[in-house]
Order: structure tokens, then sequence, then C-alpha cells
């Protein structure tokens, strides 16, 4: 029995959700063993192998002689490789996993705003209104200590505000060159910059935890940054970007899930009284990128 076009894209979207939202967690699980940014390093390293692989086989190594997708691949690489994760590694070590997997969702809204600035567009009701229960949705994850200073979901807040910045010349490359040729050079220049930052810190680089945490390395590296992404890739050409974010915003879902059952952490009423927010501001926000296609 043959599965159609948009069954597969759904499909696609739903697996990645589900990766996805086992990153905070396995992310958090690897801090035991060693810092953050060994643990980004780390994982760079195994998705650089993954998407190393994927070029030999579809031969497209030629592809990396291309002058202006480099260009485009090394900013990409700079803001969503290095940046973003930085901030996100960072975010995690005094934040919970379900908190940064809601707060993350707010790159869909800072997407959205991006691009409308961009194209000096005015806001639909609907669209404001989608805006406005993305910002409510990160209040009420913010409310419970609203006394407090807030490191962890100030950084996932500011990671995800990045997100449209790298999705631009990220956009631009994939004109010139292979989704696989990006993710590489992403990941290999990730890998190499933050590695490198680790060395200089002076950070956890004992041979006996990063032996121990080599498996949550390549968790991370081949399905999370590297699997997940292609899945992503292949759904949204084969459903509307709208269909694709109102599926991929379940992701928190399953975060909270998983950190229950592998970090003891119990969603909190706040949670998920959160999440309703978002999902819903998702959906209002997703008929607005369909439009900027």
């Amino acid at each position: 029995m043959l599965v159609s076009k948009e069954k597969q894209g759904e499909l696609f979207i739903f697996g990645e959700a589900v990766l996805w939202s086992l990153f905070p967690v396995l992310t958090i699980l690897s801090y035991s063993k060693v810092a953050p940014m060994v643990s980004l390093g780390g994982s760079a390293v195994f998705a650089s192998v993954f998407f190393a692989i994927l070029l030999t086989v579809k031969r497209k190594w030629k592809e990396l002689k291309h002058p202006e997708g480099l260009k485009d691949a090394f900013l990409t690489m700079l803001i969503s490789g290095i940046a973003y994760y930085v901030l996100y590694f960072f975010g995690l070590v005094y934040t919970s996993a379900g908190n940064a997997s809601i707060i993350a969702l707010t790159g869909i809204f800072f997407n959205y705003l991006f691009f409308q600035i961009w194209r000096r567009e005015l806001f639909p009701l609907k669209h404001l209104l989608g805006a406005v229960l993305m910002i409510v949705g990160t209040l009420i994850v913010l409310y419970p200590k609203m006394g407090e200073f807030r490191g962890g979901e100030l950084l996932i807040l500011l990671a995800a505000s990045i997100v449209p910045i790298g999705n631009f010349f990220q956009k631009r490359a994939r004109t010139k060159i292979s989704s696989e040729s990006i993710m590489f050079v992403r990941s290999i220049g990730t890998a190499v910059v933050i590695l490198a930052l680790a060395l200089i810190l002076h950070d956890n680089f004992h041979y006996d935890d990063i032996k121990g945490s080599l498996w949550f390395f390549a968790i991370n590296g081949f399905l999370l940054l590297g699997l997940s992404r292609i899945l992503w890739i292949e759904g949204i050409h084969r459903i509307t970007i709208t269909k694709a974010s109102a599926l991929e915003s379940t992701a928190p879902l399953f975060t909270l899930f998983f950190a229950w059952i592998l970090l003891n952490n119990k969603p909190t009423m706040w949670q998920i009284l959160a999440f309703i927010p978002m999902f819903l501001g998702v959906i209002l926000l997703g008929t607005a990128r369909k439009k900027l296609k």
C-alpha cells in the first residue's frame, strides 16, 4: 500500500518532533559527566560524521567548492551552529528541560516577527493574537519565580530570538547547495570552534568522563543534530509549513514526558498551562508562514 506524499510529510515531522524532544533531556544527562561546551562540541563531532556519510553516499562533496554557497553556510554555522547552541546548552544548566522546550517555541514567533518587519507587512488580527498567545505562554513559564533572576530561561529565549537570522542565511544557502552540505559545514565548524573554546577555558576534558558520555554525544549527534534535521527538511517539502509547525510544536509535550521518566522531573502545573497558549499561538502564526513562503 502506497503512502501519500502528505502522509509521508506528517510522519517525517512527527518523527522529528519526538526525536528533538529528547535533545534537552539527553543534554542535561550529559552534564553529570562533562561541561556544557564539551557536550556541545562532542555532539557536533558526531553530527559532522553523520553528514559526511550522507555527502559520500550522495556524492555531493563537490558542492563544498561553491564559494557563494559556502559563504552563506558559514554564516549559518556562526548563528545557528555556534551562537544558538551555546546559548541553548548553557541555558539548560540553569533551567529544566521542560521549560527550555516550551520557551524554545518562541523561535516561531521571532521568525514570523523578523520576516514581517523585513517585508514591512501589517499584522492580521489572528496573527497578532497568535503572537500575544506566544508571549503569554512564555510569561507563564517565567511567572513562578518572577522575583528571581531567571538566567536559564532568558538564555533560551535569547537563543530563540536569533533563530530567524540563521534561517535567513540557511534558506539563501539552500538555493546554491544541498541541505547535507549546509549541515556538514555547520556541524564541523561548530565542533572545531566549540572544542577550541573548551580547551582555552580549561573545561572538563578528562578521558574517563568523555568516554562515559560518548553515547550521549552519539545520540545527540547522529539522531538529534543529524537525523531530526533531515526529517524536518524532508517533511516541509511534502506538507505546508503551517501543518509542520503545528505538528512540531507537540515536541514540548514529549520533552515533559521524557524529563519525567529519565530525569524524574514531574511536569508542573505552570508548564502544562504555558503549553496551551503556546500551541494555539503556533497554529495562528502558522498561517502567516504559508503566505511568506
